[in-house]
């Protein structure tokens, strides 16, 4: 039997537009022009899609789970428009400086923790070494290598600043940068052709 490969994004930058952050309105949620025709092509490619995305602001009482949830909906429904699909959904809504019970702690789902990354490959079963993790903050490339898993940083969303600004004092380093989601997916297929 061979075993499935999956890719994790992050959501909010590398997928969608980041600009006001804590998106809680569906309303205000925009893909990326380029990520309904990436997502396609890793589904083609046989790849699992999984987003991985930290929501603190349920934790500090901006919004609620509920909310969270409207805004995937249409998220899903945007990219099934464009052909692509997502497998799974994993959030965090914890964060130790929240408000809100019972968010308001430190918890291994909140990336860099490896909680997501847990109950994705429990729930897929899934070949961490033929696996990637596209994001655009170094919290998404920490959980990538604490995972076992290639990272790609982009640039779109926060990653411009991350890397430029912030990368000397990185412990962790992203395997790869690349501009957006769509170049990401081009080194993928070109790492499995190579």
């Amino acid at each position: 039997m061979e075993f499935k490969k999956a890719v994790f994004l992050d959501r909010d930058g590398t997928i969608n537009f980041d600009e006001n952050g804590y998106i809680n309105n569906p309303d205000d949620f925009q893909l990326f022009s380029f990520s309904g025709e990436a997502i396609a092509t890793l589904n083609k490619m046989g790849y699992l899609i999984f987003i991985v995305t930290n929501q603190s602001g349920v934790a500090r009482n901006l919004y609620k789970v509920e909310d969270i949830e409207l805004v995937h909906r249409k998220m899903i429904k945007n990219l099934e428009e464009k052909g692509a699909i997502i497998n799974d959904i994993f959030f965090s809504p914890y964060h130790k400086k929240g408000e809100v019970e019972p968010y308001n702690v430190d918890h291994e789902d909140r990336k860099p923790g490896l909680g997501m990354f847990k109950k994705a490959l429990k729930k897929y079963n899934f070949n961490i070494r033929k696996s990637f993790m596209i994001g655009d903050r170094y919290a998404d490339i920490t959980f990538g290598k604490k995972a076992g898993l290639t990272t790609i940083l982009v640039l779109t969303g926060n990653g411009e600043i991350a890397f430029y600004k912030k990368r000397k004092d990185w412990e962790y380093k992203p395997d790869f940068v690349v501009k957006n989601l769509m170049s990401a997916v081009k080194l993928i297929q070109w790492i499995e052709n190579k």
